[in-house]
């Protein structure tokens, strides 16, 4: 028979306080639980409905014990955001890598003029960009990559428990790092091959007006420029999707594995 008094204990509550403060971290940054359409009620009552499930298990292997005054409460609190800001930033750079990559090969195209709102960041970007966006989401609900974030959420409470100690050792802050630093190669490995392909083609208009003077050659490059990347998307389109899909697979992973 359960004990009222001990289950709705101050302990209790601001354990559950802290859980459900972690994971609100998790969705401020994490890709897709982040994407701007989706109602702050909605992320409220996901985020009590994990803490729900996770509170016995976090309470049965930590020994927390609850702060006697309103300073220290708001100090776990912070750190558990903290903590849970940092899981959402590190799984969301792949997602920020994607759009900074589509971005550059859209500018390329001539399509930055054409502005939509972006789902991920709630700002406005190219059609292009917002497409791509799309097809990464997509991809993270198919492979079912939001179990990565919450085995990385999971894995958090036994390497950073709950309480007053808080310390983001040297290896994590070492990947941390590492995770920012492949935000370039991630946008290079997906503007690459378009990119490399509107700038050859560049070239060769700069090449024709040269040699044809008379032909009005910013009328020829503008549709020809955007006809071309948008093939060059089709074509690449089944090989990106593969691309995205194991990158995201392997990146969360190390993300779940470090914390």
């Amino acid at each position: 028979m359960f004990n009222l008094d001990v289950l709705f204990s101050v302990n209790n509550i601001i354990l559950f306080m802290a859980i459900i403060t972690r994971l609100s971290g998790l969705f401020r940054t994490a890709p897709l639980f982040s994407t701007y359409p989706i109602p702050i009620q909605g992320k409220i009552w996901l985020a009590a409905l994990i803490a729900f499930i996770l509170f016995p298990i976090v309470q049965y292997n930590t020994n927390f014990i609850a702060p006697n005054n309103v300073p220290a409460l708001v100090i776990i609190l912070f750190k558990e955001y903290l903590i849970g800001f940092t899981i959402g930033f590190c799984a969301n750079i792949i997602f920020a890598g994607i759009e900074f990559g589509a971005n550059m090969f859209a500018i390329q195209m001539g399509l930055s003029i054409s502005q939509a709102l972006n789902p991920v960041s709630g700002a406005t970007s190219p059609v292009i960009t917002r497409a791509y966006t799309y097809l990464a989401s997509m991809i993270f609900i198919i492979i079912g990559a939001h179990q990565w974030l919450f085995a990385a959420i999971y894995n958090s409470f036994k390497s950073m428990p709950v309480g007053y100690s808080f310390t983001f050792s040297p290896a994590i802050v070492e990947h941390i790092i590492r995770f920012s630093g492949q935000l370039f190669d991630i946008s290079l490995s997906i503007a690459l091959p378009i990119f490399g392909v509107l700038f050859i083609t560049d070239v060769l208009l700069g090449f024709t007006s040269k040699m044809m003077p008379q032909m009005n050659i910013f009328m020829v490059s503008m549709p020809l420029k955007i006809y071309l990347g948008l093939l060059l998307s089709l074509i690449f389109m089944r090989p990106m999707a593969e691309y995205i899909g194991v990158l995201t697979e392997n990146f969360l992973t190390n993300v779940a594995q470090i914390f």
